[in-house]
Order: structure tokens, then sequence, then C-alpha cells
């Protein structure tokens, strides 16, 4: 297996020297971007294995780049860990929500930078081998990606296109939160018309065709004051509750 690829996506060439030559020593291949347009440009030539990406970029800012990145289909799971200098609450808040998996203050500890990768590759790892990604499977829910059938307990469920996509988009990332915004841009795409309380709708008949109790969902997860999520497999579900 090769070397772990990464993109650093910074204008502050510093920066990106600095934290390049730290992941070379850790036996990381590094590529280098120094604006939004090249860090795409380079995504779809050769999609790397994690993106550390600045928010403030000349041009197409950082968080242009990731919800680009996130509605791909090629490159939706790609691991983006950002790097800024927003250090608010809602400037995290705010990457967070639009698909970034660890975001990083400056100044940072390399150090600290460097764990930080490593756990998202890990975890990126986890997705990876747990399966060719043709199927997902969970609680008896089987969803076959190549002929978008889907059963429960071995039942045939015939969901609506905008169920299909949404639960495919859903379980692709299983325990990631997604807001209204965030799944109308990625599943409905550039519909017009379209209102943040249509998401709702969706998920409600969702719901309905593949959840056992739709009023205690152990599939399709509200979070509160966000949004909504798959269930996270690592995490346990009483029935009895």
């Amino acid at each position: 297996m090769g070397k772990k690829r990464i993109l650093v996506v910074d204008d502050e060439k510093d920066i990106v020297e600095l934290v390049a030559f730290n992941l070379e020593r850790e036996g990381l291949a590094v590529q280098r971007a120094f604006d939004g347009e090249k860090a795409l440009q380079l995504i779809g030539e050769e999609k790397p294995d994690l993106l550390i990406l600045d928010l403030m970029l000349p041009g197409l800012s950082g968080l242009d780049v990731c919800r680009i990145v996130r509605q791909q289909e090629k490159t939706e799971t790609l691991p983006i860990i950002m790097l800024t200098a927003k250090g608010e609450p809602l400037d995290k808040i705010l990457g967070l929500e639009m698909g970034a998996d660890d975001y990083i203050t400056k100044p940072f500890d390399v150090r600290e930078l460097i764990a930080r990768v490593r756990a998202v590759l890990r975890r990126s790892n986890q997705r990876t081998d747990s399966g060719p990604g043709e199927t997902f499977t969970f609680r008896g829910l089987h969803f076959d990606y190549r002929t978008y059938q889907v059963s429960v307990d071995g039942k045939k469920i015939d969901l609506g296109p905008t169920e299909i996509k949404l639960l495919r988009f859903l379980t692709r990332q299983p325990g990631r939160v997604f807001s209204r915004d965030q799944l109308l841009d990625s599943v409905w795409g550039d519909e017009a018309f379209v209102e943040p309380r249509t998401v709702d709708v969706h998920i409600s008949r969702l719901r309905a065709e593949i959840e056992k109790n739709k009023d205690k969902p152990q599939y399709v997860l509200t979070v509160r004051g966000i949004g909504y999520k798959f269930a996270d497999p690592k995490e346990p579900f009483d029935e009895t509750e």
C-alpha cells in the first residue's frame, strides 16, 4: 500500500511548507495548493486521502471548497480538517456543519495537528475497511447502492426517488449530523423553490417506510437544533426506552 496522500490548502506559503514538512516526516505524501480553484483541480485529478483546508482563501473560499467536495459523489466522504485563524465558536460550528471532520485554529501545535491527522485517517480507514461500498446493512436494513433496492428484515421497501437519495446520502456517512441546508444542497442540488421544511417532509416519508416505529426511529435520527443523521453503528439502541 502506498503512502497516504494529504492535500494542504492555504494561501500562506510558510504555513503550507511547515505543515508539509512535518507530515512528510511522518511518512505521508503531501500535495500543495494555495487557492480553492487549484485545490479542486488536484482533488479531481487524483483524490487525496485527506484535505487540510484554510477557510480564508483568495477567490473560492475554504467553505465553498468544502461544500463542493461534499456535493460530489466521488468526494463526498473525503476527510477534511479545517485549519484556520477564524476561531470563533460560530465559525467552528459553520465549518463542522459544512462537513469538516475536524477544526483546528491558528496558531496551532504541530504535534496536535499530526495527532488529529492520524485520528481522522484511522476513522476513514475504518469506514473503507467495513466493506466494498456497494451495499449498506444495519439492524435489518439493507441498501444495495448498485440497484437502489432497499429492504428491512428481508421485506422489500419501495421508496420515492427523493427518499432514495436521502437514504443513500445519510447511510454513506452514518453518525454524521447534517443540517437541513446541507441536505438541500446535497440531495436537491440546484432545484428551485425548495425550502428547508421540505427536508422534514421527506424525512417523515422515509421514516414511515423504513422505521418499525416512526415515533421512535432507530435509523434516521433527529439532532435537535441542528438537523438529521443516520444512526451511528457504534452507538447502542434500546428498543425498550
